[in-house]
């Protein structure tokens, strides 16, 4: 086996605005597996939250590719651990690409091979991503942290275009901004299920006082509410919330969500911050039955560093996976997703493919 490296820009269509930063473009780092004539595929994008910046991603992406000459084959790889100890977002491209190259020699999509190691099976069938059996999920869309005006406009279009979920970003420091976005947004998309994100920008007084405004806006469900580091702080909150809460960065880790187990009412889970599809399993065992639900998220990236959390749709109470449909220009294709749907593929592997190529070097 041996695996060459590429890095592109991602540019996104419009600035993504949260209520901690303001977001443009992000680079992607692809990394390919090739084994007697078959490639696998992986992406990691860099983050400025999690410190991880182009140059980290390449080498360790780099190292990565060295060490697949200790492995005879993918399944071994995958197997005996070839993502080492490496930041998750590096683990989860690794394990990307492994599964895919090893769907494709096996003639299965990924999410056959998950259903496998999880002990689940699912029926389907070949012929593509309408095929039964494929994985599907309604996605959320994400509206960023815009004036009311401009917010109706994209929920009317988003609600046209097909989406019934949509993801408002909140956190300003004039809480009333947050409140007429969402009245707009409401007022614009009746029907549509809103879920709102602040980030952690609200104290735990601000999250008292504005939890039950949002109940009577109709908000299904509000996202990490408070700052990361103080997982009891949201449990209490979400004890005396009116609204279900979901933890993101307070539930990184396997750990991060045994301690917030059956005492939030989601955790959502990234397989960049997790360490891909077969952590986030671990995660959804963990969970089931605990009253926590699972929401599969994303990080802004292309179809290709979607693909692997859109084989596991199925299994999210909450799909929030539209990192793809916020860039200008997807160099990769096969999930859909823009008439609110995202659908994995009955196809071998991940079941996408490459729209255009940026700049390669070898590992």
């Amino acid at each position: 086996m041996k695996a060459t490296l590429r890095t592109v820009r991602l540019a996104l269509a419009e600035p993504l605005r949260i209520s901690r930063s303001t977001m443009t473009a992000r680079d992607a780092v692809w990394f390919t597996v090739e084994h007697e004539g078959l490639t696998g595929h992986g992406e990691a994008v860099t983050s400025v939250y999690y410190g991880l910046n182009t140059t980290e991603l390449e080498r360790q992406l780099y190292e990565a590719g060295l060490a697949l000459g200790h492995f005879g084959d993918p399944e071994s790889a995958l197997r005996e651990g070839l993502a080492g100890d490496r930041p998750p977002t590096v683990t989860a491209a690794i394990e990307a690409a492994l599964l895919d190259l090893c769907g494709k020699q096996s003639g299965v999509p990924v999410h056959r091979l998950l259903d496998a190691k999880s002990a689940r099976t699912t029926p389907s069938t070949p012929g593509g991503a309408s095929a039964p059996g494929a994985p599907s999920a309604r996605t959320a869309r994400t509206i960023g942290i815009v004036p009311a005006e401009r917010a109706a406009e994209q929920a009317r279009s988003l609600a046209d275009s097909g989406f019934t979920v949509i993801k408002v970003k909140a956190g300003t420091p004039d809480p009333e901004d947050d409140l007429a976005r969402i009245r707009a947004i409401a007022s614009a998309a009746p029907r549509a299920r809103l879920l709102l994100d602040p980030n952690g920008a609200w104290t735990s007084t601000q999250a008292m006082q504005l939890l039950p405004r949002y109940a009577e806006l109709g908000v299904e469900a509000v996202e990490q509410p408070l700052a990361p580091g103080d997982p009891e702080a949201l449990a209490w909150l979400a004890e005396r919330s009116p609204l279900p809460l979901i933890a993101d960065e307070d539930a990184v880790t396997y750990e991060d969500v045994r301690r917030l187990a059956g005492r939030v009412h989601g955790v959502n889970v990234k397989l960049a911050k997790c360490g891909g599809p077969y952590a986030a399993l671990r995660i959804a065992e963990l969970i089931e039955g605990s009253g926590t639900g699972l929401m599969l998220g994303c990080l802004t990236a292309s179809t290709l560093g979607l693909v692997p959390a859109v084989h596991l749709a199925d299994r999210a109470r909450w799909a929030d996976l539209d990192g793809h449909l916020l860039l200008a220009d997807d160099p990769w294709t096969g999930i859909g997703g823009a008439d609110g749907v995202v659908r994995a593929s009955d196809l071998p592997g991940l079941g996408v493919r490459e729209r255009r190529v940026g700049r390669e070097d070898a590992a």
